[in-house]
């Protein structure tokens, strides 16, 4: 039981950080399965970047690291995209990712699978030369 207790204050305290309106943005999303990938990728950006800021800017969930933008969530019809800024210079899968240089998005649609430790990487190297 001890062991659970680290787990459920990690998890106390993500919650504590979390935003509202995000929170009733993504319980707004009509398609279950984008509400779980969205909580899911929320969760995944808050565990990445410490201390991140979020909050609904353009409609959308943003994620910010000191002030700068890390993150968005971007819910369609039949897809959520994820951006991550500031990837200029990473590795990324081939055919995977979409957009300009500085920011890539990924679609994912009903049923994909999705490699949430290989986007929480991307995002902590992405992240981290926002000072």
């Amino acid at each position: 039981m001890d062991r659970d207790r680290p787990q459920h204050n990690q998890l106390r305290e993500l919650k504590d950080s979390m935003n509202q309106d995000v929170t009733a943005f993504i319980e707004s999303i009509n398609q279950p399965w984008q509400v779980e990938v969205c909580n899911r990728l929320r969760q995944m950006v808050h565990q990445s970047i410490p201390d991140v800021e979020e909050r609904i800017q353009y409609k959308k969930p943003h994620f910010l690291k000191n002030g700068k933008y890390a993150a968005v969530i971007s819910p369609s019809k039949d897809a959520i995209s994820f951006m991550i800024f500031n990837v200029a210079g990473l590795e990324l899968q081939d055919g995977l990712f979409e957009g300009p240089p500085e920011r890539k998005w990924i679609k994912i649609r009903e049923g994909q699978s999705i490699d949430y430790e290989m986007l929480a990487n991307l995002l902590v190297q992405a992240s981290s030369s926002l000072k």
